[in-house]
């Protein structure tokens, strides 16, 4: 895992309570007892810069992390193969490690897609803590829910279907969890690069590109760089109802 600064107690905005993204993240349901307990379990490591990794794939588990501002691809070494494959992204409130959760290492890395701040939380007390407060223990047990959730629709999504099909569904899973966030969803970064959203999909960089492509000359979307704007909302969903 990555080294972290001595535990300290927070002050003015760093506070879970009066961070923008409180209603989304893990503290959304904690009384003010246990947000002050919350606080004071948290490691505040620096930022990290895009291609710096977070936790790396066999390291000894010892922590979860929230991320605070950016985003992360969770990437994962197959035996037998050179590349890695990209299996997940985190976006800003989403809680990274749950899969570790019971188990001694980490089953893949964690990179930063760009300049990011995570709140490290140092499992052994997170899991102390969450035996004494009732709504922490239900808010994790949720986290886990939507992280199984989760991967059921990418298996879904990579299951029989078009390229068009995984992409437009790609599109509108990160759609819905940016607005779910407070943000826009019909213009957001998009923060991996084609070959990332091709590992993850299963499909080739030309692959992507050229559908990417279609999206656009079809009126579904417009890049603008790393921005992408959704056009129409309802022929993407159209594309991607089966996914």
């Amino acid at each position: 895992m990555m080294s972290a600064s001595p535990a300290r107690k927070l002050h003015g905005e760093l506070h879970c309570e009066g961070c923008s993204l409180h209603s989304a993240c893990l503290t959304r349901s904690l009384s003010s007892a246990a947000l002050e307990a919350f606080d004071e379990i948290i490691l505040q490591p620096k930022p990290l810069k895009r291609g710096q990794a977070l936790v790396r794939q066999g390291q000894l588990f010892r922590s979860l992390y929230l991320v605070r501002t950016g985003s992360l691809k969770q990437v994962m070494r197959l035996p037998g193969r050179e590349d890695e494959q990209v299996i997940h992204f985190y976006l800003p409130s989403e809680a990274v490690g749950l899969e570790a959760i019971g188990e001694t290492h980490c089953p893949a890395s964690v990179v930063a897609l760009e300049s990011t701040f995570v709140c490290e939380l140092p499992f052994e007390q997170l899991e102390s803590l969450a035996l004494r407060h009732e709504a922490l223990r239900t808010e994790l047990m949720r986290c886990m829910s939507r992280e199984l959730r989760g991967d059921q629709r990418q298996v879904c999504l990579l299951s029989g279907r078009t390229a068009e099909q995984r992409l437009a569904g790609f599109l509108l899973d990160l759609s819905r969890r940016f607005q779910a966030r407070g943000y826009s969803r019909y213009r957001f970064q998009l923060t991996m690069s084609r070959a990332d959203i091709g590992s993850h999909l299963g499909l080739a960089l030309e692959t992507v590109s050229r559908v990417m492509g279609r999206f656009q000359r079809q009126g579904l979307v417009k890049v603008a760089g790393r921005e992408l704007s959704i056009r129409s909302l309802e022929g993407l969903e159209v594309l991607g109802e089966d996914a």
